[in-house]
């Protein structure tokens, strides 16, 4: 049997070969315009791109950087005053109206003369889709400053064929918000109430269901009577009763002063 020493050799043979070593994405060299004077620099940046994302969603993209060897950008000898941030922006392309993602970080003390740090932590790019489609995100962009509309530092992308390349695709979404802004016919017809709807009177009426307004009728006054305010049906005028007992009262007056005897 020499089959077998055969394949040892073999297996011996390619185990002296040199592997092949992973392929690591090359650092991204970047132009820094720092006033009048330009620094290239490069850096290792790694972004952590959702493969799928949904329409009218707001997505992260991370952002990773660190510089690559001694390629640092230095800190003008005069130093950066205020509160120094990194703006770090992705670009985006393939699907309409979706071009680019932005985040921002605290750098902390900036050193005059000295490297100006990177963030240490992941920096957390926002963006979102307005259209669906599958596309193309890279590393862009690195600005340095107070605010990212007026940057102390700019850096752009020197040689864009080092970039890696991530995909990402944008789906319709479930919970997608419509953009209609007209009322639809839904809408209008729910504003209009129902031949079914009573009003609220009824539920704080009587129980039977009557209105006591309705079945009152004003008082029947007979012809002749007085209107005393208790209506026609009230009884005789109390008028009447009252000239009667004055009557009889004179008349007791006059009988008692008859019978009181005369003085002589």
């Amino acid at each position: 049997m020499r089959v077998l020493p055969a394949v040892l050799s073999a297996a011996a043979v390619f185990s002296l070969l040199p592997v092949p070593a992973a392929h690591a994405a090359a650092p991204i060299q970047y132009s820094c315009k720092i006033g009048g004077t330009t620094q290239e620099v490069g850096i290792d940046v790694e972004l952590t791109v959702p493969a799928q994302a949904e329409v009218n969603e707001e997505l992260t993209i991370g952002w990773t950087g660190s510089y690559a060897g001694d390629s640092e950008l230095i800190a003008p000898a005069t130093g950066l005053e205020g509160d120094i941030k990194m703006y770090a922006y992705a670009g985006i392309s393939g699907i309409p109206n979706f071009t680019s993602a932005t985040g921002v970080a605290e750098i902390g003390t900036v050193i005059p003369g000295e490297a100006i740090p990177l963030p240490t932590t992941r920096v957390e790019l926002k963006t979102t889709p307005r259209n669906t489609g599958t596309g193309k995100v890279h590393a862009a962009s690195i600005n340095f400053g107070l605010t990212n509309t007026d940057p102390l530092i700019e850096c752009e992308p020197s040689d864009t064929a080092t970039r890696t390349e991530y995909t990402i695709t944008v789906g319709t979404g479930q919970g997608s918000p419509t953009t209609s802004s007209s009322p639809t016919a839904d809408d209008t017809e729910s504003t209009t109430p129902t031949p079914d709807e009573t009003d609220d009177t009824d539920e704080t009426g009587d129980l039977d269901g009557t209105d006591e307004d309705a079945e009152e009728t004003p008082a029947e006054v007979p012809s002749g009577g007085a209107d005393t305010g208790g209506g026609g049906l009230a009884g005789p005028d109390g008028r009447a009763l009252m000239g009667i007992g004055l009557v009889i009262f004179l008349a007791s007056l006059t009988g008692l002063r008859l019978r009181r005897p005369r003085r002589t």
